[in-house]
């Protein structure tokens, strides 16, 4: 892919195999946040329309008496789907395709949604952007997708 070779050309250090650890980790960890309602967990790893769309949803989730009970089953897979390298700043898309058990309850812990032994085959494209020239290793989540 080309703009895999161009990030890796503009950053020595660049590993796909290590971006897609990296980035299998971010997706569980960002996840697991969100589900759990923990925005500071979540907020250092997303970029600002991201982190008030997952505040909006949690927000939302509360005001409805509702807490998730979610749990990450397993990363079946994770691809870079796209790659690109504009003015020193790299974004990779990777397709995410996981099996989440989703289970939603109220405030009494009563389950009314979902269930812990059904796990739900998911598929999401999660872009992620890094300025090269910056000192920050960390990539920034910067949109979230359902992938078809």
């Amino acid at each position: 892919d080309a703009g895999l070779r161009a990030i890796a050309a503009a950053d020595r250090s660049f590993s796909a195999a290590d971006f897609l650890d990296g980035a299998k980790q971010a997706y569980q960890m960002i996840l697991e946040a969100f589900w759990a309602g923990k925005e500071d967990d979540f907020r250092s790893y997303v970029a600002e329309d991201v982190r008030a769309a997952f505040a909006e949803a949690i927000a939302d989730r509360a005001e409805q008496g509702h807490v998730l009970d979610n749990r990450m089953v397993r990363i079946e897979r994770a691809v870079i789907s796209d790659a690109q390298l504009v003015n020193g700043t790299a974004e990779i898309t990777v397709r995410f395709d996981a099996d989440i058990a989703a289970v939603t309850r109220d405030t009494e812990g009563r389950v009314i949604a979902g269930s812990l032994t059904d796990a739900v085959p998911t598929h999401d494209a999660w872009t992620f952007i890094r300025n090269l020239r910056s000192n920050d290793p960390n990539w920034l989540l910067t949109d979230t997708d359902e992938a078809a």
